[in-house]
C-alpha cells in the first residue's frame, strides 16, 4: 500500500446537474433533490477563487436516461476556468467520452455502461488516447455495485469489480457509498479502505462528508482524492477549510 503521507491528495468539489441546476440528492434518490444555483459556470469560479485545481460534475439526467445533457455547461466550465474537470452521468459510449475529452474535460468517469458490458469498456481502457484519461465509477449499495443513476443494482460486489482492473491504465476510481451520499454522517471509512487495499488503481472516495474532520480521517487514507458536495453547499465548512483540511 502507498504510503498516504507522501501521496499528494486532491479535493474534488462536486457540481451535480440536473435541468440545468446545481442539485444535491439524498442517498441518490431523485425525489429528495435540493436545488443550490441555476449557474454552474459561476460556482465553478467560486471553487477555482478559493484555490481549489480539481471539479468533479455529474449529469444526474444523463445518469437516470444514458444520454447527456450538460454538455454545454460543461464546456463553458472548461473553457472559462482553469480547473481540470472529472466528468461522470451518462457517458455509455466513446462519442460520448470524445465529446467531453474535446469539450476540454480532463477525464471521464464511466459507471453503469462499464458494468453492462464489460468486454467494451475493457477494450475502451487500452486505447492509447484513452489511457490514464478514463475513471471506473463505482457506486455501492450495501456493497454491491449499483448502476442507471443508482436505481438498480448489480450481482457484482463493488471489490470484485476493483479487483478486476489491477493494472489497468485507469485514472482512478470513484468510489461511492449510496447509503451515506449526500447524509452529512461521515464517508464508510472502512469500505474505502477496502476499496483501496484491493487494487492498485488510485481511490477518490465520495459520500458522506459532513465535517472537517471527515476529511482528516479521508486524508490518512492511501487514497488520491476526495469529492465533497452537500457539505460545501450547506455551509458546514468552507472550500478554503476544506482544501487546508484535505490538501494540507
Amino acid at each position: 500500500m502507498t504510503d498516504p503521507t507522501t501521496t499528494d491528495k486532491f479535493l474534488f468539489p462536486a457540481i451535480d446537474l440536473r435541468g440545468g441546476q446545481v442539485v444535491r440528492l439524498a442517498q441518490g434518490d431523485y425525489d429528495r433533490q435540493t436545488t443550490y444555483g441555476d449557474s454552474p459556470l459561476e460556482q465553478a469560479r467560486v471553487f477555482e477563487s478559493a484555490g481549489s485545481t480539481w471539479l468533479h460534475v455529474v449529469d444526474l439526467d444523463g445518469a437516470r436516461t444514458g444520454e447527456m445533457h450538460h454538455l454545454e455547461p460543461i464546456r463553458a466550465i472548461c473553457e472559462q476556468t482553469q480547473l481540470k474537470v472529472e466528468v461522470g452521468g451518462g457517458v455509455r459510449s466513446e462519442q460520448a467520452i470524445d465529446q467531453l475529452l474535446e469539450s476540454g474535460v480532463t477525464r471521464v468517469v464511466v459507471g453503469t455502461a462499464a458494468l453492462r458490458n464489460w468486454d467494451w469498456f475493457t477494450q475502451l481502457v487500452q486505447r492509447g488516447d484513452y489511457r490514464e484519461r478514463i475513471v471506473l465509477g463505482l457506486d455501492a449499495k450495501d456493497g454491491m455495485a449499483a448502476v442507471a443513476g443508482w436505481e438498480q443494482t448489480t450481482d457484482s460486489s463493488a471489490i470484485d469489480i476493483a479487483r478486476r482492473v489491477i493494472g489497468w491504465p485507469l485514472a482512478a476510481i470513484v468510489y461511492t457509498d449510496i447509503a451515506v451520499d449526500g447524509m452529512l454522517t461521515g464517508p464508510n471509512v472502512e469500505a474505502t479502505v477496502a476499496m483501496a487495499e484491493a487494487t492498485d488503481v488510485p481511490i477518490v472516495a465520495s459520500g458522506g462528508v459532513g465535517t472537517l474532520e471527515h476529511l482528516r480521517a479521508l486524508r490518512e487514507l492511501s487514497i488520491q482524492g476526495a469529492i465533497i458536495g452537500k457539505s460545501l453547499y450547506e455551509s458546514q465548512f468552507t472550500i478554503n477549510e476544506a482544501l487546508s483540511a484535505f490538501e494540507g
